[in-house]
């Protein structure tokens, strides 16, 4: 997608303006707004990781403390602590909304305090310690650190049991209405269901002596019904509701709902994934499902990615730049930088900076008109500075500054996203992480004037498989394909 246009907008566009972006609410934004602002009326709880990393820590100290041996070497017991935390949170073991038992975490939380503590004793001369005592200490270890976690969710669990978590029922009708009865009839579960999101026609009664439940048919209602009651789970009936509901689902996950798929009908097979955490709710089958939008820790590598990549290859490119900069002023004239409005995460707008290639007739033209990659009113040399996308160079800035990220769905202008928005359902998906200077949809060809419909898909479905690992095999693609007949 280019930043100067002048070939006219997609067949059925308008030149006319375009009213406000709709886009998702973003997460973590002011409380207490309107229901016409689309955000939540208050926080959803949130639980917090410090009381169980005090546990863990508090266990590798006094299983440090059992070996008077380990205390001459604190760095490795602070690596140690570390390498247990690591561990734990890959697990995720701090990042879940659940709250287990002491004996559902047993076996994941000791297997990785042996491995913790077998990796310690490998690279100092705790090897030479008797397995008794090296066993002694892994077990005192565990035993705090269990004890630790058991406290943390024993409290948490007498608080939900207190003030259960208003929860959305999304799925046919028969079946979430079941579920729906299910919870009701079990309070001590935690979790009390506000709502049916189906297509039943009305709403109807609970069986029982319960509270009837509003059933809500559109997107409008279910945003209603989340704002006034504060929900901050949804429970979503069947693989099939997953994918039916998706565009619904993924702005409830962007207001900071908690995600869970329930089984209501059959046994439910192959539920343990690598980022799923099994379990039940009320003799449900159920797992937690991710919206996508990648893990804080992950985020926080992507950022480091970000600030390392960028600042180097801006000093790798000033030499690049600066020739091009003195190019342009000398055969275009003045004004050599591009600057213009796009829209970011969570539809935030942010200047996008680019090396001017065209002159718009006006601001108007430049904001609603299409792309410009073989203008034939081009010098050869902006013509040149599209194909190989040096033009692009200076967003780099944008990335350093955190604008933008190095791989990330195409910023597009405000009238554009207006556009997509109203006619491609996953469109506003997009904008749940930063956008990027390359993403999935540009190493697989979909740069230019290419169907949006499937960068769309492409796009969103990086967001779903986010990892760093899948940055960095962009970013290498993308280095290998940097020159190209056409722009982006």
């Amino acid at each position: 997608m280019t930043a100067e246009s002048t070939v006219p907008p997609p067949a059925g566009g308008s030149r006319a303006a375009v009213g406000a972006v709709s886009l998702l609410a973003p997460p973590g934004a002011a409380t207490g707004t309107t229901p016409s602002t689309g955000r939540p009326s208050r926080r959803a709880r949130r639980i917090s990781w410090t009381p169980l990393l005090i546990a863990d820590l508090s266990g590798t100290l006094l299983g440090a403390l059992a070996v008077p041996e380990a205390q001459r070497y604190p760095l490795l017991i602070a690596f140690l602590g570390l390498s247990v935390l690591a561990l734990n949170r890959q697990a995720l073991l701090y990042d879940t909304p659940d709250v287990p038992g002491v004996l559902e975490e047993l076996p994941a939380v000791c297997g990785r305090v042996a491995v913790g503590w077998a990796v310690v004793a490998a690279l100092t001369s705790l090897r030479q310690l008797p397995m008794t005592v090296l066993g002694t200490a892994c077990a005192v270890h565990c035993l705090v650190a269990c004890v630790g976690r058991e406290a943390v969710h024993g409290r948490r669990r007498r608080a939900f049991r207190r003030r259960p978590r208003p929860a959305l029922v999304v799925g046919p009708f028969p079946a979430a209405l079941r579920v729906a009865a299910a919870l009701q009839r079990s309070p001590q579960c935690g979790t009390r269901p506000v709502g049916l999101v189906t297509d039943a026609p009305e709403p109807v009664p609970v069986p029982g002596d319960r509270p009837a439940l509003p059933v809500l048919t559109s997107r409008e209602e279910a945003h209603r019904a989340l704002i006034q009651n504060g929900v901050e789970t949804v429970l979503v009936v069947g693989p099939a509701t997953r994918v039916q509901k998706a565009p619904m689902l993924r702005e409830l996950a962007a207001f900071g709902c908690v995600l869970w798929e329930l089984d209501a009908d059959t046994p439910a097979y192959g539920l343990r994934g690598r980022r799923s955490r099994a379990g039940h709710l009320v003799g449900f089958s159920r797992r937690l499902l991710w919206p996508g939008s990648g893990p804080r820790g992950g985020r926080i590598g992507k950022r480091l990615l970000d600030l390392v990549l960028s600042g180097v290859l801006l000093l790798l490119a000033a030499p690049v730049l600066g020739v091009c900069a003195a190019v342009l002023r000398i055969t275009e004239g003045p004004g050599v930088v591009f600057r213009q409005e796009r829209i970011g995460k969570d539809g935030r707008q942010f200047t996008m900076l680019k090396l001017r290639t065209f002159r718009p007739a006006s601001d108007h033209e430049a904001a609603t008109r299409w792309s410009v990659a073989d203008a034939e009113d081009m010098s050869r040399f902006c013509q040149f500075l599209r194909r190989t996308s040096l033009d692009e160079l200076l967003q780099l800035w944008n990335v350093f500054r955190g604008d933008m990220s190095l791989v990330g769905p195409r910023p597009e202008r405000t009238y554009f996203v207006t556009k997509f928005s109203q006619t491609l359902p996953g469109y506003p998906a997009r904008h749940r992480m930063p956008t990027g200077m390359t993403g999935l949809a540009q190493i697989n060809g979909l740069r230019g004037d290419t169907s949006i419909e499937d960068r769309c898909r492409f796009d969103n479905a990086y967001i779903d498989n986010w990892s760093l690992w899948q940055d960095i095999c962009i970013l290498t693609r993308t280095a290998m394909l940097f020159v190209r007949p056409t722009g982006s």
